[in-house]
């Protein structure tokens, strides 16, 4: 009775996880993970110490840290302004959408994609809306660049910032090798909706383009662009991640100017609790033995990448990772790197493969504009095979 209640309990968790909601109930996916992680200690599976020291610190830290850089940018103006001063350059809808393109991926490379998604997508509708633009294709760009852009390293998404706290990877090392993928996948991006929206072609300039007069606060913005260019040479030259970035952030919260309610407020505390959750479900599924079905994938990349991407449609790209991580030596690279790419990749399938994704829809849609699961899909499926296979090919 008591192994019946377990396995129940872990299955409905990962269901939920899957679906990113209880049918009939208001949970998402941090409480359904906590609730689940709860309930299993309930039964005995894990004691509380246990559980408790299953939560990597590092991951948490680092994540959270990154969170109040990124929040120091944006209340900063970084963000915007870096996409205006892009966008300045190009006033036609096939350079409108190659340099959002390229910004939107080259700046989720260093910061976190789900900051990207949600700050440009409004500025992206009122673009296109000024112009008299389909806002379609500008939101996919927008979509795709980040979550590809983010493959690049290890401070890019959440998922890579597990893997840089499981794996002997350098922070340089990784992004030499997945870098060239994060590029060429953008170049693909933007050759696939040249092809899906005629109207893209178009090189004949629009309008003056509006340059916007938001305000920026020129000591914050000062002072964080110095700190996050210190945290980048920090990772540059293999200091630890976590540390790093606990550093910079502590910097960024000594201030006069900036309530610390504000920032603190923008701390995604729901992924840092579902991470905490997910790592308690982790080492359930560790000490009930039920990795065992995956450990086929290890035996050649083609499996694995295959298992990733799987995996990740299936229950959302953070829990594929943290549920084949332990299945990786610490000092084997190339499955690393495999579980990385095809993970962050996997996101682009669906409308609901990634945060990133979510969050263009949601604001498009607060904002009275629909992207369909279709029309994703006939962007997506495309774009993820291009892209894996060129996983494939460099990794291999």
């Amino acid at each position: 009775m008591l192994q019946f209640a377990t396995y129940s309990v872990l299955g409905l968790t990962y269901l939920g996880l899957a679906l990113g909601y209880i049918p009939g109930l208001r949970m998402n996916r941090a409480t359904i993970a906590l609730v689940g992680s709860a309930f299993l200690i309930a039964l005995g599976v894990l004691n509380l110490q246990e559980a408790w020291q299953a939560i990597d610190a590092n991951t948490i830290v680092f994540l959270l840290s990154m969170m109040v850089v990124n929040t120091n940018l944006s209340y900063a103006g970084f963000f915007r302004r870096s996409l205006l001063v892009l966008l300045s350059f190009t006033r036609s809808p096939l350079g409108l959408l190659i340099v959002l393109t390229f910004a939107s991926g080259i700046l989720s490379a260093f910061f976190l994609n789900d900051t990207l998604a949600l700050i440009f997508t409004p500025l992206i509708l009122s673009l296109t809306q000024t112009l008299g633009l389909n806002p379609i294709p500008y939101l996919l760009a927008i979509a795709g660049a980040t979550n590809i852009g983010s493959v690049a390293t290890l401070s890019g998404n959440p998922q890579n910032i597990l893997i840089g706290s499981f794996s002997n990877i350098p922070y340089l090392d990784f992004l030499r090798q997945l870098a060239p993928i994060a590029l060429l996948g953008l170049v693909v991006q933007v050759g696939l909706l040249w092809l899906l929206y005629p109207d893209v072609r178009a090189t004949r300039p629009c309008q003056q383009l509006p340059t916007g007069k938001e305000r920026i606060f020129k000591p914050l913005f000062y002072k964080s662009l110095v700190i996050t260019i210190g945290l980048l040479i920090a990772f540059a030259v293999g200091l630890p991640l976590a540390e790093s970035a606990l550093v910079a952030a502590s910097l960024l919260l000594i201030t006069r100017r900036i309530k610390p309610q504000r920032i603190l407020k923008k701390v995604d505390w729901n992924l840092l609790v579902m991470f905490s959750g997910l790592f308690i479900l982790t080492k359930v599924t560790q000490k009930l033995n039920l990795l065992q079905p995956f450990t086929h994938a290890v035996n050649s990349t083609a499996s694995f990448l295959g298992v990733t991407v799987v995996l990740s449609n299936l229950i959302s790209n953070v829990p594929a990772v943290l549920l084949l991580h332990p299945l990786i030596p610490r000092e084997d690279t190339q499955y690393w790197l495999l579980l990385a790419a095809g993970s962050t990749l996997a996101g682009n399938l669906t409308l609901f493969g990634s945060v990133a994704n979510l969050i263009v829809v949601e604001a498009a849609a607060d904002l009275g504009y629909k992207l369909s699961f279709l029309e994703h899909l006939r962007f997506g499926l495309p774009l993820t095979l291009c892209t894996l296979l060129l996983v494939y090919l460099f990794i291999h």
